[in-house]
């Protein structure tokens, strides 16, 4: 992974924490929309880091690849990277 690890274990881990607060919030038996709130944010949260390995991966695996000469499908690596997006929206 060519993405900045350190940035993105960071912001992983304050994710975890935001999780393991719902789940306190669910135990607690708070209120449902305050939870419901709170798991959008953490949902936006992880759509964003995912996004910044998507793009880390097309700035540097895929553009590597095609400047070294490397024999790849640059179709084939869109379709891939399609699949990827298409996901995020569900």
């Amino acid at each position: 992974m060519k993405a900045d690890h350190k940035k993105i274990t960071n912001r992983l881990n304050r994710i975890r924490g935001q999780l393991d607060g719902v789940i306190r919030m669910v135990e607690e038996d708070k209120y449902c929309l305050d939870i419901s709130t709170q798991l959008i944010a953490i949902s936006s949260a992880v759509n964003s880091v995912n996004r910044e390995i998507l793009i880390a991966h097309i700035n540097s695996c895929v553009a590597e690849s095609l400047k070294n000469g490397k024999e790849i499908n640059v179709y084939e690596k869109i379709e891939e990277m399609e699949k990827i997006i298409n996901k995020l929206g569900k």
